[in-house]
């Protein structure tokens, strides 16, 4: 368990002024259809990732009648329907009001929730964060206030294992080890024989501040709804149309101290925690990896992912088919683009498990297509150089996660040319190749591998990972840091060698 969560870190380079947001955020909703290179495109907000069996139908339904066949899973747990024609909009609100995927219109955009997917599943099982998801969910869709809120603000819900707590929230909780003492006089603590209730505490945290709040886990929901009201007043007070923490203007900065003083006026006590140095995890099971997770009583969930995040509508409606018969009737989309299907016996799950690896899904965590992701790319997107997924897909099948030849330990400075591009000229010699031993960038601590069509970096991981570019003269490969972000594209050197 964790005593203190450090945050994510802000992707914005250091030093550079916060944007003038002079307009509102142009992100998709399942009402606002944003206009791509092949046709429009949907995005369905899923708080926490949660949705019924029967949803995930209506979601299917959805990109086989009116989208391309397909579903697109995004790296805050939602699901995306692209390929849809100028005039779905009607037909599409009402497959999914029908669904009770649209509890409220007006703010269906604004409902941005990350919760750790394998909460309360597996044995170890911290807090069951995923009530205080849907709390805050209920709040955010009665809320007035919350609809000044922009797509793309993100509520990050931790439980403990450390999963989610780093990957890029305006406001987080981090639910606290179960002896830890709330403030006030909630001294709720979840027993030893069932699945953590998180009542104990929580941290909340703002943005990029290390300090922040300890709340009892009773008031977990309403305080984060609180902390978003603070950054809507910052943000107006600063002018600059901010739609996010990391893009206030400094003297406008929204701290875990000032919100301090707006959960006070609430009613809500808070105990200011400075910068602490993580603590110790529960052993929890990895939430990012395909396979069985082994829960309470004998149940078992089964997680696995999407390759580059993509499902066909016959992969979808076999997941379905499988939380409906054999699960608990829902699943768990996950940021690593994944599903999580909870509630199974243990025979039922790997029986289940090798028809979905029998379907094209990624199910065993040595998968070649674990851990590499994939933007849109073409013909999708029209700003995108090539068609990434396909250029991955080549790379896998050749048994590499990166375009090869690619030198050095932690860059390509070298571009490696797009299918169909121009020749290189001959080079040096062959740099290091994919291996255990290899300083290759993709060999180095597992990191994830992202596949960009442009310098946007669509969806890419937050973190340390291998960011592979395609840029003017071929791809690029480099190792992006927390502290250090994806760099634009340099001019190149001489051309990488073929061999």
């Amino acid at each position: 368990m964790l005593a203190a969560m450090p945050p994510s870190p802000s992707i914005r380079p250091h030093g550079s002024e916060p944007p003038i947001r002079d307009r509102g955020d142009a992100c998709p909703g399942a009402l606002r259809l944003h206009s791509a290179a092949d046709g429009h495109l949907a995005r369905v907000r899923l708080p926490a990732g949660d949705l019924t069996a029967r949803q995930a139908e209506a979601l299917a339904d959805a990109a086989d009648r009116l989208g391309d066949g397909h579903l697109s899973l995004t790296s805050r747990g939602n699901a995306e329907l692209r390929g849809l024609p100028d005039d779905c909009g009607s037909r599409l609100a009402a497959l999914l009001r029908d669904a009770g995927l649209l509890p409220s219109e007006r703010r269906e955009r604004i409902r941005n929730i990350l919760a750790s997917p394998l909460a309360g599943l597996d044995r170890n099982t911290p807090s069951d964060v995923r009530l205080w998801a849907r709390e805050l969910d209920g709040l955010l869709c009665t809320s007035e206030s919350a609809t000044a809120l922009s797509g793309r603000f993100l509520f990050v819900l931790d439980d403990g294992r450390g999963d989610v707590a780093a990957l890029g929230g305006d406001v987080s909780l981090v639910a606290e080890a179960t002896g830890t003492a709330a403030p006030a006089d909630h001294e709720d603590r979840p027993g030893t024989g069932t699945p953590a209730h998180p009542g104990g505490s929580a941290l909340l945290r703002i943005g990029d501040d290390p300090a922040a709040l300890r709340i009892a886990g009773a008031d977990a929901p309403r305080a984060a709804l609180t902390a978003a009201e603070a950054f809507l007043s910052a943000a107006e007070a600063s002018g600059t149309g901010a739609w996010r923490v990391r893009e206030l203007p400094s003297g406008h900065g929204l701290t875990a101290r000032v919100v301090a003083e707006r959960l006070h006026a609430a009613g809500i006590r808070a105990v200011y925690v400075a910068e602490t140095a993580a603590g110790t995890r529960t052993t929890a099971a990895d939430s990012s990896a395909p396979g069985i997770i082994e829960g309470r009583d004998d149940a078992r969930a089964l997680s696995v992912l999407a390759p580059l995040g993509r499902l066909s509508v016959t992969q979808w409606r076999l997941l379905a088919a499988v939380a409906a018969a054999d699960g608990d009737g829902t699943l768990r989309l996950t940021p690593w683009r994944g599903i999580v299907i909870p509630g199974l016996s243990a025979d039922a799950a790997a029986a289940r498990l090798r028809e979905l690896a029998a379907a094209g899904l990624v199910t065993d965590p040595d998968s070649p297509w674990h851990r590499i992701g994939a933007c849109t790319g073409r013909p999708g997107c029209a700003k995108s150089r090539t068609d990434v997924r396909a250029d991955a897909t080549a790379a896998v099948t050749a048994g590499s996660s990166v375009p090869v030849p690619v030198s050095g330990p932690d860059t390509c400075p070298d571009a490696v040319p797009l299918p169909g591009g121009p020749e290189p000229a001959p080079g040096p010699g062959p740099g290091p190749g994919p291996g255990p031993e290899s300083d290759h960038p993709a060999s180095r601590h597992h990191l994830p591998v992202y596949w960009s069509g442009c310098e946007r970096r669509c969806g890419h991981p937050h973190g340390a990972w291998v960011d592979v570019l395609a840029t003017p003269d071929g791809y690029r490969v480099s190792v992006v840091r927390p502290k250090t972000p994806p760099a634009p594209a340099a001019p190149p050197a001489a051309p990488c060698p073929t061999s």
